[in-house]
């Protein structure tokens, strides 16, 4: 029976797990010394090795030739947990597996030594599928497990799983696989297989499989059947579902000459050919991006993720001026996001062709008018030097008003709501605030695993600075991504909705800036230092406060 690329080319040792090296190499190191851990938690994307790195450990680990950094897979160890023969080695998948009579059950079992050999091993695949009460059911057993367990866990997940958890393995984070190593990996086995390719065929793949070797093996095969004897450019785009870069190229450079008529017969040749208008937007994305870095770096052809460097990209990189890149990235990026949640994907798509065609009469028109905005403040300003030089004696009033000018020119960024600061600063306490610290973290780590860029971007300088049982004070390091973050009523939203996933209770939350905060924090504790003292001159004994007078509070010591 036919099977998979990615099954029969599954890694058997470290050395055939791509891209992992900083995993496999702490592994390798670990067998040698013998100080193999108890337990271990494999997080990264799916399709990058995780649970192939766990069958080769515990394949290592119980191979006759210990202590080896590989196993050897010739002992009957090996050749046993390769083919599932070996009971010892147990692969659980804990999306079906995820109740706590389940984990009980391995709970009550890992006490039994091991029949066939040295080590018993526990893979748990997707453990962040496991309840809360299995959770609590496996705590104490992989904290303290028997001498001959070990227990594995993978997840793509990890910010789903309870500290309490992580805190008892070592954590190896997987990362995704660069498009150059999933390329040297499918030549080497297409080579193996005695497969014919294109090697731009190659790359396609590697691009569309985003870092997941699985998903790349999968695709390399599923092009293989499609094609009849060679796997070719147009076969590798049409599996993948890539726009070809000759269309590309044709619709960049309508976009950069301001050809509407141009781009949109192009964009109709696309859709003609079946193509999705989602993967176009998302193809144009990435390739005005690999502009924007072979501009800038010409040198780090490495790091272009979908162009090729044929002589209508190299032109176009020559014509295209940075600025107009970044207006150009900000619209598709906008455009992609509507068009999640629209049903009308090619209408969104023809209308952001059309804006991006207009990019630059807009901002000719805008600069025009701050030109002219310029002008007339320079004339104004021309006018008040006469007057000044004219009227002398009203120097000196100027001074006075200057303050109220800058008071009122300041006025026009974010202002803090300062009341309701200093209401939950008049609650705040510090297990309040270290129990929103505490799970800041999990916040982020699932922006990102959500791809919500552009709420975790206005989050990357900002942390808690307060907190009370109801609200707590986000603070901003810089005051535009405060003013863009508190007037976005999206993004307050969301931010709300994941700490109350994450914190079990609903919180609330003020933005400030730094400079605001720290004034606003000065002036509050100000004002309670004085209240207390109030209260203290009040109740001071009459000799104390005569004492205080005479020689002053620095050299007063006062000892019940």
């Amino acid at each position: 029976m036919y099977q998979a690329l990615y099954r029969v080319w599954r890694p058997q040792t470290f050395a055939d797990v791509v891209g992992q090296e900083h995993v496999t190499k702490t592994l390798q190191n670990a067998l040698l010394l013998q100080k193999t851990s108890h337990a271990y938690l494999f997080s990264g994307p799916r399709g990058t090795g995780k649970t192939s790195a766990a069958k080769i450990l515990a394949k290592a680990v119980n191979c006759q030739m210990m202590p080896v950094a590989e196993p050897c897979n010739e002992c009957p160890a090996c050749l046993g947990i390769s083919d599932g023969s070996i009971p010892d080695v147990i692969e659980i998948d804990a999306a079906s597996n995820n109740g706590v009579e389940e984990i009980r059950d391995i709970r009550d079992k890992v006490k039994y030594a091991p029949n066939a050999v040295p080590f018993k091993v526990y893979i748990i695949d997707e453990v962040h599928m496991l309840s809360i009460g299995a959770f609590n059911a496996l705590l104490k057993t992989l904290e303290e497990p028997p001498k001959h367990v070990i227990f594995i866990l993978a997840t793509t997940e990890p910010h789903k799983i309870p500290l309490t958890i992580i805190s008892r393995c070592q954590r190896f984070d997987f990362k995704r696989i660069t498009a150059a190593s999933i390329v040297n990996r499918m030549k080497f086995i297409a080579d193996e297989s005695n497969l014919r390719y294109e090697e731009k065929a190659l790359h396609i793949i590697a691009q569309a499989a985003s870092g997941g070797m699985r998903d790349a093996l999968s695709l390399l095969d599923q092009a293989v059947s499609f094609s009849t004897d060679l796997v070719t450019v147009e076969d590798a785009l049409t599996v993948t579902g890539s726009v070809s870069q000759n269309y590309l190229n044709k619709l960049v450079r309508a976009i950069d000459e301001k050809n509407i008529a141009d781009a949109l017969a192009v964009l109709e040749k696309v859709v003609f050919e079946g193509k999705d208008p989602a993967r176009l937007i998302e193809d144009l994305i990435f390739y005005f991006r690999d502009l924007l870095l072979y501009k800038t770096a010409p040198n780090l052809e490495e790091s272009l993720e979908r162009a090729l460097l044929d002589d209508d990209f190299v032109e176009l990189a020559k014509s295209i001026q940075p600025e107009s890149i970044y207006d150009y990235m900000d619209i598709l990026n906008k455009t992609q996001q509507d068009m999640k949640f629209s049903n009308h994907a090619r209408i969104y798509l023809e209308v952001c062709l059309v804006k991006l065609c207009e990019v630059k009469t807009q901002q000719t028109v805008s600069d025009l008018a701050g030109a002219q905005d310029l002008l007339s403040k320079i004339a104004n300003l021309e006018k008040e030097i006469e007057h000044l030089k004219t009227n002398r004696p009203q120097v000196e009033e100027t001074p006075k008003s200057e303050p109220a000018r800058r008071t009122a020119r300041a006025t026009k960024g974010f202002q803090a709501n300062t009341r309701a600061i200093r209401e939950v600063l008049k609650e705040a306490t510090r297990e309040d605030l270290n129990a929103v610290k505490s799970r800041w973290g999990n916040l982020l780590e699932m922006l990102n695993s959500r791809q919500m860029r552009s709420q975790s971007a206005l989050l990357i300088d900002a942390e808690p600075a307060a907190a009370s049982s109801t609200t707590f004070i986000l603070k901003f390091k810089y005051e535009i991504h405060c003013k863009m973050a508190m007037e976005n009523q999206k993004f307050i939203d969301i931010i709300s909705s994941l700490l109350e996933e994450i914190m079990r209770k609903r919180l609330r939350f003020i933005g400030v800036p730094e400079d605001q905060w720290l004034h606003i924090r000065e002036e509050f504790l100000q004002s309670q230092n004085e209240e207390d003292g109030e209260s203290d001159e009040k109740q001071e004994d009459p000799l104390i406060a005569e004492a205080r007078k005479l020689v002053g509070p620095d050299l007063l010591e006062i000892k019940n």
